[in-house]
């Protein structure tokens, strides 16, 4: 028999950036993969997103200093549908994650933008359902924080802010 947990969590950043930069680093293909794909230790098989309601956004990668622990023929993948959008204030989106073609978890996450002085308040919500052999809410909720972290890098480091 197998198994299935729920979970939910709420993470809150703040940036020195206007509500319509943080959106355009969600909605603008390669500011995204910037951010929210690459980084070390990560070796991409593909990236695609098209950003709009009912659109897709997927990827493929293995974890490469994590090969003692997933092999290294370990393959995972994100299967994204935007399933609403309104520019600078809100993205909900639905994704699946895989481990070699099993998936392992089903998410729904809302990331909504509000204008807090010269700055945008972020706050991302998900409710997630893991299967047997899931990453669980933990390390979830651990990746979301760091990649929000590289969000703000990224911002800064663009220009993308004021």
């Amino acid at each position: 028999m197998t198994s299935t947990t729920h979970a939910s969590f709420i993470i809150e950043r703040r940036y020195q950036h206007a509500p319509k930069r943080v959106f355009a680093a969600w909605s603008d293909p390669q500011a995204k993969r910037a951010w929210f794909v690459e980084g070390e230790g990560w070796d991409i098989r593909s990236y695609e997103m098209d950003f709009h309601e009912g659109g897709e956004e997927k990827s493929s990668f293995r974890f490469v200093k994590g090969e003692e622990t997933f092999g290294e023929e370990t393959l995972f993948s994100n299967d994204t549908v935007f399933n609403e959008i309104i520019a600078n204030e809100r993205i909900i989106f639905t994704y699946s994650m895989a481990r070699n073609g099993a998936r392992f978890s089903i998410s729904l996450a809302s990331v909504e933008f509000s204008a807090e002085g010269q700055g945008t308040r972020l706050v991302f919500t998900e409710h997630a359902a893991f299967f047997d052999g899931a990453d669980g809410v933990h390390m979830r909720e651990a990746g979301w924080q760091e990649l929000l972290l590289k969000l703000g890098d990224h911002l800064d480091k663009q220009g993308f802010g004021q």
